[in-house]
């Protein structure tokens, strides 16, 4: 392929070897860049970076995002509420407005509450100081096992094991699979919180999970479609996770480890039976292509 598809690769913290570092992200580096064409060239050209800043405290990347060569960012938000400046999220949804897509995740409770600063898809984030998703009844922590979380929290399974997810009808494309429909993703004790922002037509929820200790249903992925905003900027596609936990090395393969404040025991359904990673794998393959501008 002549003109392979940019996707940029990046958390929202600096290096940090005891974190949930760009590094923690191989495996998903290395499957989007093994996609071939039917000339078995690469489809994409992978970026990973941490966060990096520059005199004035903005991301030497993020904050002139539109400016760059890139097609879609897929931004795994680490931090705990400081991971993007105003500058950034500029750079970000001018990114957007071009076209380019865009992949947003976090994790439980305030974990990665710096997409509250970001606009679009940003908005499809619940959190638990900020943001909160509009349903009280769900402000209750779902994991009773880990007490220093509280919600959201929603429990998929253990580290490790496998969750049973449900695409929600009509099926949409990021859930088609050669066997039908997309089944499994990788399960996480505490998932966050995402659902379609207030007055947004063109977002819906894809999938949901359930969970493991209350039986309560949760949102898992939004997908946003492409649209002309009030300024007539046709925007790109984008996509709201729940949990980054369904990307990083650890959940696809324990051996991999994690850093040293994640306590909970992993699970060993993957590790027995590794084949249906080919769900998430796939899921990551119709991602890449559906967001491509």
């Amino acid at each position: 392929m002549a003109n392979p598809i940019h996707i940029l690769l990046q958390t929202t913290i600096p290096p940090v070897e005891d974190d949930w570092s760009i590094e923690r992200f191989s495996l998903l580096r290395d499957h989007l860049a093994s996609i071939k064409d039917h000339n078995q060239s690469p489809v994409y050209h992978i970026t990973t970076r941490n966060r990096e800043v520059d005199a004035e405290g903005n991301d030497v990347v993020l904050s002139v995002l539109d400016t760059t060569d890139f097609d879609e960012l897929w931004l795994f938000a680490v931090d705990t509420g400081n991971g993007l400046t105003s500058a950034d999220c500029e750079g970000i949804t001018r990114f957007h407005q071009r076209g380019g897509g865009i992949l947003t995740t976090r994790d439980h409770e305030d974990l990665g509450s710096s997409l509250c600063t970001l606009g679009g898809v940003g908005r499809a984030h619940f959190f638990h100081s900020q943001h909160q998703e509009p349903d009280e009844s769900r402000h209750v922590r779902d994991d009773e096992e880990n007490k220093l979380i509280t919600w959201p929290n929603y429990h998929s399974g253990a580290n490790g094991d496998y969750q049973k997810i449900t695409a929600v009808d009509p099926v949409h494309e990021l859930f088609e699979s050669p066997a039908g429909v997309i089944e499994y993703f990788p399960a996480h004790p505490h998932e966050g919180s995402v659902g379609v922002p207030e007055d947004e037509e063109h977002a819906r929820v894809v999938a949901t999970g359930t969970s493991r200790v209350s039986g309560r249903e949760f949102n898992l992925v939004v997908a946003f479609e492409r649209r002309l905003d009030r300024h007539g900027n046709r925007l790109g596609r984008a996509v709201g996770e729940s949990s980054f936990h369904h990307f990083v090395d650890y959940n696809w393969d324990t051996s991999k480890g994690c850093p040293s404040f994640l306590v909970e025991p992993p699970g060993n359904e993957i590790k027995r039976d590794p084949s249906r990673l080919s769900d998430i794998k796939t899921y990551i393959t119709n991602a890449a292509r559906w967001l491509a501008p």
